[in-house]
């Protein structure tokens, strides 16, 4: 949905802007490409191999243009230090996982692909998913394929790992959930929910997310716009429920008369957008893709 967030955050010439994934550039390019000699682009990734890749090193050329290590839970650190915040217009966040992430077997976020059990989006730091899987309990495994995984037999998958460990590959680990579950998808693969459960528990997703959602209201300048693409139905209650929320409003100050007790900060812009089919022919990965746009209101 490149080209639909790009449009949402009606990028202006000479606004100062931040992608929050960069994954292999590809929005951040765009964004350059709209932007004019005065215009800034603030780049994170919490991946060092994003960092390092030929994508970014060609990208560093551009004056108008940095990349840090670093999650968006981070933001408005990352902006205070470069003396920013609030005056930001346009902020980009691009969730889940990133295709070259997916697609190679060592960074074992695939079933698809036999490899070590990673899962780490930031390989610098943190237990790997088959260090998790060693020391998390039976009960808080199955909490987390439940509550992020949306498991329906989430005990039983539990009880087979338990049984199982060491786990060590991501086949492994999906042959265990595949003979666990005794009622299969049409069209899924009974591994993908524990996966995506044991992927977001060890990487925070959904806590960097709501802390990465508050941090961009704080940072936009009054007319900016907060972009968000999800790829999984926990993300986006988050995402519209967070927007919801901005614009009814936060209490003010006790000390302050009852009339400004409402203080919308964010207003939607548009509704929920979806690929197009000519995208979803050219990459089937966009098929659950949602994105939400909103714009910063004067406070």
């Amino acid at each position: 949905m490149l080209v639909e967030a790009l449009e949402g955050l009606a990028i202006r010439a000479d606004g100062f802007y931040v992608d929050c994934t960069f994954g292999r550039g590809g929005h951040s390019l765009e964004i350059l490409r709209r932007l004019g000699s005065s215009g800034r682009l603030l780049a994170l990734d919490k991946d060092p191999a994003a960092l390092d890749s030929a994508e970014a090193g060609a990208l560093r050329e551009d004056p108008r243009f940095s990349l840090v290590h670093g999650s968006f839970a981070g933001l408005r650190g990352q902006l205070e230090r470069l003396g920013m915040a609030g005056s930001v217009a346009g902020v980009l966040m691009d969730l889940g996982v990133s295709s070259p992430q997916l697609d190679e077997a060592g960074r074992g976020f695939s079933f698809l692909r036999d490899g070590p059990l990673d899962m780490r989006m930031d390989t610098s730091r943190g237990p790997t998913a088959a260090q998790w899987l060693d020391e998390v309990g039976e009960a808080e495994l199955a909490r987390v394929l439940k509550t992020y995984g949306e498991e329906r037999f989430a005990r039983r998958v539990a009880a087979a790992v338990m049984a199982a460990r060491p786990v060590r590959t991501t086949r492994q680990l999906a042959a265990l959930v595949e003979k666990a579950i005794p009622h299969k998808e049409k069209h899924k693969h009974p591994a993908t929910r524990s996966f995506q459960a044991i992927r977001i528990a060890i990487n925070h997703e959904l806590d960097e997310l709501e802390q990465g959602l508050a941090q961009a209201v704080e940072v936009l300048a009054p007319g900016g716009r907060l972009a968000v693409i999800s790829f999984h139905s926990l993300e986006d209650r988050i995402v519209k429920h967070f927007i919801r929320e901005q614009e009814r409003g936060k209490p003010s100050p006790s000390r302050l008369p009852l009339l400004t007790e409402h203080q919308p900060t964010l207003k939607a812009v548009g509704k929920a957008g979806m690929p197009a089919e000519e995208e979803l022919r050219a990459n089937v990965r966009a098929r659950s893709a949602v994105l939400r746009v909103a714009e910063r209101v004067a406070v």
